[in-house]
């Protein structure tokens, strides 16, 4: 009977490891099962015992993939054997420069999940994307002693990069081996974009289940089978998925290790589709990240709500907390005024340049209907009108007092908006009129309203749809402006177009080409529509193409749908307004498309401003043009505008204004208005952050015989496995670029063809990636960044495909993880190689320890040097005895191992020496590990005390939040592993 590294018999293990504290196969082991050997990838609990995704070694099951149950293998045969330390066999390493055996160690320590004791970040700086400190915030705060579990709002303004930031924060799960199953939740039409930055610049492959995605996969997969365990990393829209009651089967049966829901303020209504669906993931993933500009929505007791989706226990009382001493470390937000912000942007975001208020005066037209809508429609604070009441007056003549400001701000976007709503206002009020009993005051206010809205239809229909110059003076200033920006045939020039009513973005893109001179034909590519009417397909189509500089596209007409998540700024700088919301929030949120971190040229914005001679008349310059004003005041000053009114909803803003406005303030009285008294986010939102600024973020210390460098790796890895000859193998070459500035920059080009297990893992790339650059023939990567940079620019620029024809290598990139996987079955089974050098002082042993929580998670990681055997054994650091033996690419290999058998023989004394070591330091670790969870326990019982949410929900939160804490306590004896021995040459 063999035994495990902790001494008890083999037989006990695959019985005991039903329950989830006894996980000993942690990833990087070789196991054995059905007489086979296999790689661990990753393991969880499950209630067969633990659950092992594994990949083939040996021969027969080479690079298979597959996934063992320890139960249902005890009770089929032999079991689950994890490879005895004791047992292990030493082996020379015949190799130049003891190669092989230095890619092992190096794979070792690639393939091993950093620890829970590991809080620094140990891939922040391996991406393609500017090292800055700010975006590595909230990664670092994410994974800090503050956090039971990785779980943070990232709630930085429009524009500073909340993109970059989840994505180092998710690259740092995946190294922890915390990422293995990843589901992102975003609005439809930035599917695209999100998933398009998440590979391009962190290698994190997503698999974008949009419309065309879903129908792919239900004709996939067998009937009833649930969607989401057919792909780990999915990104899917929230408009898909909120339909709770279609997927809500298959959503509790995930458990998934990180959950991403960008624009996350949409979750806050209870009641919604949107929060039933982030209630139904928020228990059902370890890690949570949400994202928003705009998270408050002015209710304290709102905002609570989204942060119990983080913590359930954050908050006692919903009504009365301290945000800053409460939320600190579940919530980050900046602006662009940041300290740490300012200094770090650079050239990257250029300033903004004022914005423009262009005047148009109405013609003769549009006053008429200016002077309709003042005298029946709008009241004054002195007078009342048919359909509205002066301040002083009891009651307004209609049902909706709010409706005339509908008509107001339709007209103030066009005379067809205006159509629109008048004719969807007469619909509703004929039906009204069949319901209503003729001769009652009812009806009598029902046609009288019709008999209005028959006025104000004529007086549209007057002006003309065509487009010709002095129909409508907006019209023509809007012509002026992109002519004098440059937009026209053959011009290079882009401009977004922002405007609230469809019926307006569909009349200007109809008329406005044909005035700039285009062709029909050419009218056809070089104006795009976009809105909330079109499919997610299509939206994510016309945003795309936007982002290209290669495509036609030079306008783009585009209502508020765009104004959240779009990145509309690679192309452009010059934004106009066609309308303006009457929100501050929203002018902030749409010119933050184009006004952005990575902006080269100063975002240029101009509003057109429509000027009446009507007396009494509301026309643009009564609100638009304050609140224009208002907004830039805020942005140079605080870096937003969100906190000005106090409401953070731009839809509660409008209404208020509204109101206000129906009341007899002016816009800067309205304005002026106080927050909420007693807000208890007010403190919160007016400090630039809850990080301490201009300190150096956390790293880790992670061990590599490559000093990181995963060129030198890669390169040594495919001499290793393909016997130094990866050129003939996989067609490898080597070329170079030059770059702008005239440097070469070399990439390699591989042919994936020949190579299926590489090619199997490349599947879960993008689709149109992989058809666009034919990366089932041939792969080009590079080590360089400015060469990966140069190459995503291009793709944007010039190229026929928003993805890169050459990418950027990353630690996280299929190929890398492929290698390190065929580096580590280089050496047999239970085997361990032994590097003669002249710098080593005698035989020391290299061994691994880990011990593991009760999810079977690395809790602590300890690489160990033993010399000194076997009569005074002495521990050190792995890296320490690395250095000291002189261990690297130039060490010679002199000749076999001088006495193998009597070095085999210290085997069983170095496991002893570790494990030893590894007792006496657990305590040190368990303290660290405890004091952590003790004070979240601490806090449970605060919460407990204190919570006025019934006895039953405050049990059952308790229940399970004090289970997690005790899943996450190291647990049971270590798991030890030989991986080599130092001797003297």
């Amino acid at each position: 009977m063999t035994h495990q590294p902790d001494g008890r018999p083999e037989q006990s293990v695959t019985s005991e490891a039903a329950d989830a504290s006894e996980l000993r196969f942690p990833p990087g082991a070789q196991i054995l099962v059905r007489d086979e050997e296999w790689l661990v990838k990753s393991v969880a609990p499950s209630r067969d015992g633990a659950k092992i995704e594994a990949v083939g070694v040996s021969e027969f099951v080479r690079d298979e993939p597959a996934v063992f149950f320890t139960e249902i293998e005890r009770l089929a045969g032999d079991g689950v054997k994890l490879l005895d330390p004791e047992d292990t066999e030493l082996v020379e390493d015949p190799t130049d420069h003891f190669r092989r055996s230095r890619l092992f160690l190096e794979a070792l320590l690639r393939k091993t999940p950093l620890p829970q004791t590991e809080r620094g970040l140990a891939l922040a700086d391996r991406f393609l994307v500017d090292p800055l400190s700010y975006q590595q915030r909230p990664a670092e705060l994410a994974l800090s002693l503050a956090n039971l579990r990785p779980r943070l709002l990232i709630a930085d303004v429009v524009g500073l990069g909340k993109t970059l930031e989840i994505g180092l924060t998710l690259a740092e799960l995946i190294r922890r081996g915390r990422g293995e199953r990843i589901l992102v939740v975003t609005p439809q039409h930035v599917l695209e974009q999100f998933q398009h930055e998440l590979w391009t610049r962190f290698s994190i492959p997503l698999v974008r289940l949009d419309s065309v995605g879903i129908q792919r996969i239900q004709r996939e997969i067998p009937a009833g089978r649930n969607p989401f365990t057919h792909y780990k990393r999915v990104i899917i829209s929230v408009d898909t998925l909120k339909n709770i009651g279609q997927y809500r089967h298959h959503l509790e049966k995930i458990h998934w290790d990180a959950v991403v829901i960008d624009e996350s303020h949409n979750l806050i209504n209870r009641g919604s589709q949107r929060n039933a669906l982030a209630r139904v993931l928020a228990p059902h993933t370890d890690a949570l990240l949400l994202a928003s500009a705009t998270p408050h929505n002015g209710d304290g007791k709102s905002f609570a709500e989204l942060i119990s989706l983080l913590d359930p226990a954050a908050i006692a009382d919903p009504d009365d907390y301290d945000a800053e001493k409460d939320l600190s470390h579940l919530f980050i937000r900046r602006t662009k005024v940041h300290p740490e912000v300012r200094d770090q942007i650079g050239k990257e975001w250029a300033d903004r340049d004022p914005t423009v208020s262009v005047p148009c005066t109405a013609t003769e037209a549009e006053e008429r209907i200016f002077t309709e809508l003042t005298r029946h429609w709008l009241p004054t604070p002195d007078t009342s009108t048919e359909f509205g009441t002066a301040p002083s007056g009891r009651t307004a003549p209609t049902e909706d007092r709010l409706f005339p400001y509908t008509l107001l701000k339709a007209f103030l976007s066009s005379h067809r908006a205006l159509a629109k709503t008048v004719t969807t206002r007469k619909n509703t009020l004929n039906e009204k009129a069949a319901k209503t009993a003729p001769g009652t005051p009812a009806a009598t206010r029902i046609a009288t309203e019709l008999a209005a809205l028959d006025r104000l239809l004529a007086l549209t229909s007057a002006i003309g749809e065509g487009g010709a110059p002095g129909d409508s003076s907006k019209l023509d200033a809007l012509v002026e402006q992109l002519a004098g920006i440059g937009v026209r045939p053959g011009s290079a020039t882009r401009v977004v177009v922002f405007s609230e009513r469809v019926e307006t973005l569909k009349w200007l893109a109809k008329v406005v080409p044909a005035r700039l001179g285009f062709t029909d034909e050419q009218a056809k590519q070089a104006v795009k529509v976009m809105h909330g009417g079109l499919s997610d397909k299509e939206q994510m189509e016309v945003v795309e193409a936007f982002g290209l500089a290669h495509h036609p596209v030079r306008i783009l007409f585009t209502g508020d749908v765009a104004s959240e998540g779009v990145n509309l700024h690679r192309q452009c700088h010059d934004l106009v307004h066609y309308d303006i919301p009457w929100s501050l929030i929203r002018i902030e949120q749409r010119n933050g498309r184009i006004d952005r971190y990575g902006q080269k040229h100063n975002p240029r914005f101009r509003a057109l401003i429509l000027h009446s001679a009507t007396e009494g008349a509301k026309d643009d310059r009564t609100v638009a043009e304050k609140l224009l004003k208002r907004e830039e005041e805020a942005y140079r000053l605080d870096g937003t505008a969100e906190a000005v009114t106090g409401l953070y909803r731009a839809e509660e803003e409008e209404r208020r204004l509204i109101r206000d406005l129906l009341a007899g303030r002016t816009v800067e009285e309205s304005l002026a208005a106080s927050p909420t008294p007693g807000d208890p986010l007010a403190a919160l939102f007016s400090q630039p952050s809850v990080l301490p600024e201009h300190r150096p973020v956390r790293k880790a210390r992670v061990p590599s015989l490559f000093g990181g460098d995963t060129e030198a790796f890669v390169r040594a890895a495919l001499d290793e496995v393909y016997d130094e000859r990866p050129h003939d193998a996989l067609d490898l070459s080597e070329h170079q670029r030059t770059l702008p500035h005239g440097e070469p920059a070399p990439y390699l080009s591989l042919a994936t063809a020949k190579a299926p297990d590489l090619l199997h893992r490349l599947d879960l790339l993008p689709p149109d990636y992989l058809r666009e650059r034919k990366l089932k023939e041939r792969l080009m990567v590079t080590f360089d960044r400015a060469l990966g940079q140069h190459s995503l620019d291009e793709a944007r620029g010039r190229s026929g495909s928003s993805w890169p024809a050459i990418g950027y290598l990353t630690d996280l990139h299929p190929l890398v993880e492929w290698l390190v996987d065929k580096v580590l079955v280089q050496l047999g089974r239970q085997q361990a190689p032994v590097l003669l050098t002249p710098s080593a002082t005698g035989p020391t042993f290299l061994v691994q320890g880990i011990y593991s929580n009760k999810l079977g998670r690395p809790t602590v990681v300890e690489w160990m040097a033993v010399r000194g055997l076997p009569d005074d054994p002495e521990v050190l650091p792995m890296p320490d005895a690395l250095t000291e033996a002189g261990v690297d690419p130039d060490m010679a290999n002199p000749a076999p191992p001088r006495d193998l058998p009597a070095l085999q023989k210290l085997v069983p004394a170095a496991v002893a020496a570790a494990r030893e070591h590894l007792e006496e330091r657990k305590e040190a670790w368990t303290q660290q590990i405890s004091a952590q969870l003790d004070d979240y326990r601490a806090r449970l019982v605060r919460w407990q005390q204190e919570s006025l949410l019934p006895g039953r929900i405050i049990e059952e939160t308790i229940r399970h939040q004090t289970e997690l804490a005790d899943k996450l306590t190291a647990t049971g004896r270590p798991l030890l592993r030989v991986l080599a021995v130092l001797d003297r040459a």
